[in-house]
């Protein structure tokens, strides 16, 4: 909105006396400018939207359940944390979106991740009052009918690239860290699963990781960092050109939604620090980690993903090994047995003695790591 009023006014005030004294508007222009503006924005309705949202959120939608965690008696926070308000994720999404239509220059990238965000930000918020309507934290929509809602974004997703001739290629060729070209071409039923694959996955991955007082909007604000600088760069010719890096025409609006998610992000977390005054809840988780796929997806690099959130795809890792060797021990031994204490990991610590919050602390500097192992796949080809 503010990029196309300045362009407008400047346009208006061309061969005037009024020229000289507008332009200061043409730095509307530069996506630096913008995505720090967007970035400045989403933390400040943040802060502004952040108690007005948790009053109305613990008036209508008070987690009036333990925490599934606390309930299992092993950790002593259960009632500390009942009665502590979800669906804090519509705070994040409210100030992205808005400070996303405030600064950017619309696109089809744009316009695809909003839709994006807006629909599993629905999901997430009906499986969230589904938990609350039950008052429990285990009863929700039904994990196959969330699989099918996300499958069916990703796939629409997938095929909408598939269609257009300008981003035909970010799925049938298919992109691999540490290489400068794609390893295969033309290959549009694999490019469909990756994509598929990244979007899904992501989004569940970051859902898995929220169990702690600041860990999944903490992790990821690092991924968001990381995808700040693929994406200005991916959607700058010369600089795609010089790091060999696939360039996405339109691409550095992407920018701007990525510092607009740190700005929500970062107020998020003002909110969400221990103790919690508001829980994310999928409302926010499945929402986050379904933009970080389609960002990745839309810029070629969704495999970087991988190593950009080496955390999420641990945590989720871990529920899919504990899952499945519990199911096939007991089924080959009669009793099922486990491979971390509990699952999530991050709930494997915590039973071995880690206080909350140094396992939050010490996966971020996981995450840090990992995303430094992501930026240097822009050299390393």
């Amino acid at each position: 909105m503010l990029y196309y009023l300045s362009q407008r006014l400047l346009e208006s005030a061309a061969g005037t006396p009024w020229a000289r004294h507008l332009s200061p508007l043409r730095l509307f222009g530069y996506i630096t400018f913008r995505s720090a503006g967007a970035a400045i924005t989403a933390l400040l309705l943040s802060w502004w939207l952040g108690p007005r949202v948790i009053a109305w959120l613990r008036a209508k939608f008070g987690q009036e359940y333990v925490d599934i965690a606390g309930d299992t008696g092993v950790f002593q926070r259960g009632a500390k944390k009942k009665g502590t308000p979800t669906m804090g994720g519509v705070l994040i999404v409210l100030s992205l979106n808005l400070s996303t239509l405030l600064w950017t220059h619309w696109n089809s990238l744009v316009e695809l991740t909003l839709l994006s965000v807006v629909v599993l930000t629905a999901l997430g918020f009906y499986d969230d009052y589904a938990k609350i309507i039950h008052q429990s934290g285990r009863k929700g929509t039904k994990s196959r009918v969330k699989l099918w809602v996300q499958g069916a974004l990703a796939l629409f997703i997938g095929v909408y690239l598939w269609l257009a001739p300008s981003t035909r290629q970010l799925v049938t060729d298919i992109m691999v860290p540490f290489y400068k070209s794609p390893i295969v071409r033309d290959a549009i039923i694999l490019g469909l699963v990756l994509t598929l694959l990244t979007i899904v996955g992501s989004s569940n991955a970051v859902n898995l990781t929220d169990g702690m007082d600041g860990l999944a909007i903490g992790c990821t604000l690092i991924v968001s960092f990381v995808f700040v600088v693929l994406t200005y760069l991916a959607g700058n010719s010369r600089a795609a050109g010089y790091l060999q890096i696939p360039y996405v025409p339109g691409a550095g609006e992407l920018t701007v939604i990525c510092a607009a998610m740190i700005g929500a992000g970062l107020g998020f977390l003002w909110f969400n620090c221990p103790p919690a005054q508001v829980f994310m809840g999928d409302t926010g988780s499945l929402p986050l980690g379904g933009l970080l796929g389609i960002i990745a997806v839309l810029i070629h690099q969704p495999l970087v993903l991988i190593i950009a959130g080496g955390v999420f795809v641990i945590e989720a890792g871990s529920v899919i090994l504990q899952t499945g060797w519990f199911r096939y021990t007991r089924l080959r031994r009669g009793v099922g047995q486990r491979i971390f204490l509990m699952a999530p990991i991050h709930h494997h610590f915590e039973k071995k003695g880690w206080d909350e919050s140094q396992v939050v602390m010490r996966f971020y500097i996981l995450g840090v790591l990992c995303a430094v192992m992501a930026l240097s796949t822009l050299k390393i080809r």
